[in-house]
């Protein structure tokens, strides 16, 4: 276990403010009752739901939490008070002194950033899968050895924006398209908070970048570093393993930027190749769950965005009777309608989007009905669909509006298709 930098010492000897009482604040403050420091947790739905003047006035740390925007209210009143303010991704970054790799880009990171761990693992490096993938960076050092591990960590627009202290050796960056616009404003502000990895990226690092994020880098007139490699999925269309998670058309995206890393790193190319076929995709990402004569229910609950939704309907040739919907996180809906349309048979729509998305499908003659919950949704697309044919959930919105994540949303969904799969 590391021990805890000077720099946050001198600044614990009140106890620290912790915003966010989900994984990242409880790991937090988990860390530091662990070496002997006190904390209290500010959250808007916990046991301390205020934090103003009063308040900040008793702390000289802040830790927060990825869903504090820069512009919420609390850390404004931190800052204003003087306090020293970290994301929990900095936090974590103080106690880990191993080497780490960020994994970011609007589609692909938890399967890339979850198989990387596991391609590492059977090569004989030790290696970890941590970050907005569920285990907080922050926790690493109380689990693990510094030296020993390498910490492959997914990070979201929303942990790299105020970054000042995580230092990657190396970044992959798979793409880049129109999501959390809600929380940036703008595509160039989304843009620019996931360059902040880049930014902090150790000097002679490892750099990998998808198409989509040249092509936007130019868009915006920023310019990537003259030794970003560029992964493109043509160059590995024949090297794809045959059955492996990589082996459709947006996989193939992660696997250039695999390779190209792996060939950066200069580890034999067969242990990626092995790894590939072994690796089994992660819970809630694009996965047939159940099936009832000739009729197959598919999970994607982790899609979470347009580009993932519009990527998962590329993937079937038959009828698809599709179950979207939820929190609006920015964007052009009639434009995402539009694309998405041609594509499936029917829309079943839930959430605070379901009213908005059903107006512009009818606009377009489309077949669209709302429902108050994801089991009335998957009964009625079971009832209305004939087999050969697809229900897919793959909703293109964040759960918060009806769920506590993408995982309850997916086991909800699954438990509604083996159970209509199972009757007779």
């Amino acid at each position: 276990m590391s021990e805890f930098p000077e720099s946050l010492r001198r600044r614990l000897t009140r106890p620290a403010a912790v915003f966010g009482e989900g994984v990242s604040g409880r790991s937090v403050a988990e860390s530091l009752a662990s070496a002997g420091f006190a904390s209290v947790i500010y959250d808007e739905r916990g046991e301390n739901r205020q934090f103003g003047p009063e308040e900040a006035a008793r702390h000289d740390l802040l830790v927060y939490s990825p869903g504090f925007a820069q512009s919420h209210p609390w850390i404004l009143a931190a800052r204003r008070a003087g306090l020293h303010c970290l994301t929990e991704l900095d936090f974590g970054a103080l106690l880990w002194t191993g080497p780490a790799i960020a994994i970011t880009g609007t589609n692909g990171k938890t399967t890339i950033t979850e198989f990387l761990s596991f391609a590492f693992k059977r090569s004989g490096l030790d290696a970890i899968a941590c970050g907005n993938v569920g285990l907080p960076l922050t926790s690493l050092h109380r689990t693990v050895s510094n030296g020993s591990f390498v910490a492959i960590v997914e990070v979201s627009s929303f942990q790299a924006e105020d970054l000042r202290h995580f230092t990657p050796e190396a970044v992959l960056w798979t793409n880049f398209d129109e999501d959390h616009l809600d929380r940036h404003g703008d595509l160039e502000s989304y843009f620019r908070a996931k360059f902040r990895l880049i930014e902090r990226m150790m000097p002679g690092g490892i750099l990998v970048v998808g198409e989509s994020v040249v092509s936007s880098a130019r868009e915006f007139g920023i310019e990537l570093p003259a030794e970003a490699i560029i992964a493109t999925r043509a160059e590995v269309a024949e090297t794809v393993p045959a059955g492996s998670v990589f082996d459709s058309w947006p996989q193939r995206e992660n696997w250039a930027i695999l390779c190209k890393y792996w060939q950066a790193r200069g580890i034999p190319m067969r242990h990626l190749e092995e790894a590939a076929r072994l690796f089994r995709v992660p819970p809630h990402r694009l996965r047939k769950v159940a099936e009832n004569k000739g009729v197959e229910f598919w999970n994607d609950s982790k899609g979470t965005n347009f580009h993932a939704v519009q990527a998962a309907l590329s993937q079937f040739s038959v009828p698809v009777r599709w179950i979207g919907g939820g929190k609006w996180k920015g964007g052009d809906l009639a434009r995402f309608v539009r694309n998405i349309a041609p594509l499936i048979e029917s829309a079943y729509l839930i959430g605070e989007t379901a009213d908005e998305l059903k107006r512009h499908f009818d606009e377009l003659g489309k077949p669209a009905r709302c429902y108050p919950s994801l089991q009335d949704a998957v009964v009625a697309a079971a009832k209305d669909a004939h087999a050969p044919s697809v229900i897919l959930l793959s909703p293109g919105f964040s759960s918060f509006d009806q769920f506590r994540g993408y995982a309850e949303r997916g086991l909800i969904f699954e438990r509604a298709a083996s159970a209509l799969a199972n009757r007779v």
